[in-house]
């Protein structure tokens, strides 16, 4: 266990040299590059048309980490997609939408939130294009495919397809390799639905857990059928008979009535400035919510906190670059406690997107949450693909829970224990010796096995903490403790089924959050009102790096000099989370969903 967690520190700090020397060559050719280019901001065109490009993704914020800035310098933040699509809409200027899909990673909570949005944008009589080389070649096209039906009109490159073939998730089992290295999983849950674990502890996947599972893809491929059904003019029956028979080359997604036309990137730009005007411009979401008047500086305030990655007692951690990003305790309850301090803040909106981790983290972000309801401060949480276990314990006393469909929710449960290696250092005729004093010393340790009154405590613990997870959901969502039993036990559901269970208050994203938001502080709908991250972003290093690193730069080619090692990084994220419990310390004791792969 020391050896995988020295190794582990080892590899962070070799690539971390490494990302510096990067961002130090970066930063000094922006520099450089930035002297010879002319100030000033794009005005939006009096006839435009906006353009949507998914392929270098969505996050959630931008990253304080500078390094981070630079290799997600062309991502596109979910909350100022939705702010733009939503202004837009409203904006003569603007003639319609053109989208480039296919590419990217994009999950199911996501499409959904921007699929409200665009067909929010629709009904303002604007009109809307989709176009796609292809819609999953070498993989799956299902949430890209889900996206595009918002679209008035749906263009497929002659040579692609629509990889349309529903949703499957997996996860490997290692308890037989594990035995053989003389690795001794002592791991408990509870209950039997939280298979966090069984990957280590069982060959395969425990029934309830595949019950469980399997009612969580048919919700996500049911909503998916319901949205090509609504939008394509056909009924769910058939729609669910065509998920059945993807994928479809693009000719036949065509006769199946999927998409409307097949062509190019360069026809479809002539028929979206056909319907535009001649004189029309293209403009990026992204530099249109850049030139948005800000609200008026005495607007109220509603104030967003996130809450990304695995809960963990300490700071947040904020480097997507190096694949960390973490839900530190001490940040998100410091904001959530200022905001509620804070006067000018009118409500909170708590963003997650979190598997859980940490019970005792969790539970201080927990308290923080349950303060504002005390001290009568709205606080509503917007869920974004996953708040689950600790994602959703912390959710479960704020005044208002919202959710998509798709959002992954629930695990009420937990897991904990150690792995023991003795067998695995007789193998390599590595010896440990130690003293202790106290009978439970060697509680933690993964070199011995848990004694009988270890264990004991450990069943003790686990639960402990399952009994006040479920206190405080019934607490919290004014639900039979009874009730919350059923609907507990580890169980994983989608959006839609934690609504229809009182898990879920409402469904949407994060523009129904600040519609709740501002019904809860009591603010007008048509009032204006001041949404952005809090506490605000202090004007230093990551702004100023912003502002060099723009995009006149990226279109230099400068930043793609990182992109292999990226590459390489995100081909490591499946191996580095299966093996993450191996190098964390002992006698873990986590509200975590289970890990598994999603192929949507």
């Amino acid at each position: 266990m020391i050896l995988f967690r020295y190794l582990g520190r080892l590899l962070v700090l070799l690539l971390a040299f490494v990302g510096a020397l990067a961002v130090l060559a970066i930063v000094a050719g922006a520099f450089f590059w930035q002297l010879f280019l002319p100030d000033g901001e794009r005005e939006v065109p009096q006839q435009a048309v906006l353009t949507l490009d998914l392929a270098n993704g969505l996050i959630e914020t931008r990253p304080r980490s500078p390094l981070a800035w630079a290799a997600l310098d062309d991502a596109l933040v979910m909350r100022e997609v939705i702010q733009g699509l939503e202004a837009a809409g409203r904006d003569d200027r603007i003639k319609g939408l053109v989208a480039r899909l296919g590419s990217g990673t994009l999950e199911m909570a996501q499409a959904q939130e921007l699929r409200d949005a665009i067909r929010a944008f629709r009904e303002q009589g604007k009109f809307t294009v989709a176009f796609a080389e292809t819609f999953g070649e070498a993989g799956t096209g299902n949430t890209h495919y889900y996206l595009a039906t918002a679209f008035e009109e749906i263009w497929l490159q002659p040579s692609g397809e629509v990889g349309l073939v529903g949703a499957r998730l997996e996860t490997p089992f290692l308890a037989e390799v594990l035995t053989d290295i003389g690795i001794q999983p002592r791991l408990d849950q509870r209950l039997e639905y939280k298979g966090g674990m069984d990957m280590f502890t069982s060959d395969q996947m425990p029934e309830p857990v595949r019950e469980n599972l399997q009612r969580l893809v048919e919700s996500w491929v049911g909503q998916i059928a319901s949205g090509i059904a609504a939008t394509r003019k056909m009924d769910q029956a058939a729609a669910r008979s065509l998920i059945d028979r993807g994928p479809f080359l693009a000719g036949e997604a065509k006769t199946e009535g999927l998409v409307d036309r097949l062509g190019y990137w360069d026809e479809v730009v002539n028929t979206v400035f056909a319907r535009a005007g001649l004189h029309a411009e293209r403009i990026a979401v992204s530099d249109y919510v850049g030139g948005l008047p800000p609200p008026p500086e005495d607007a109220p305030q509603i104030a967003v906190i996130y809450g990304l990655g695995p809960v963990q007692l300490a700071a947040s951690d904020d480097d997507p670059f190096f694949g960390s990003v973490t839900m530190g305790s001490d940040t998100v309850s410091k904001a959530i406690r200022e905001a509620i301090e804070d006067e000018d803040v009118a409500a909170i909106i708590l963003r997650i997107d979190s598997p859980g981790g940490s019970y005792v983290a969790s539970d201080t972000i927990w308290r923080e949450v349950d303060r504002a309801r005390e001290m009568g401060k709205p606080l509503i949480v917007s869920m974004a693909n996953i708040a689950a276990s600790g994602g959703y314990f912390v959710a479960v006393p704020a005044h208002r829970i919202v959710a998509q469909p798709g959002t992954v929710t629930g695990s009420i449960g937990v897991y904990g224990g150690k792995f023991v290696l003795s067998g695995l250092w007789d193998k390599l005729g590595v010896t440990w010796e130690g003293v202790q004093a106290g009978a439970n010393a060697d509680m933690t340790s993964a070199n011995v096995d848990y004694s009988e009154a270890g264990w004991a405590k450990l069943q003790a613990s686990l639960d402990f903490i399952y009994q006040d997870f479920v206190e405080k959901v019934a607490a919290g969502r004014d639900i039979p403790i009874e009730t919350v039993q059923e609907v507990a036990q580890g169980k994983v559901w989608s959006g839609a089924d934690a609504q229809a269970r009182g898990l879920v208050d409402a469904l949407g994203g994060i523009a129904t959050a600040v519609d709740l938001a501002r019904e809860a502080a009591g603010i007008a709908p048509e009032a204006a009102v001041q949404v952005g991250p809090y506490p605000p972003r202090a004007e230093g290093y990551g702004a100023l790096l912003r502002r060099i690193l723009g995009e006149e730069l990226a279109q230099s080619g400068a930043v793609e000099m990182l992109a292999p090692f990226l590459r390489l990084m995100d081909a490591a994220a499946p191996i580095a989370r299966t093996l993450a419990p191996l190098t964390q310390p002992s006698a873990q004791r986590a509200v975590r969903a289970p890990e598994f792969r999603a192929a949507q």
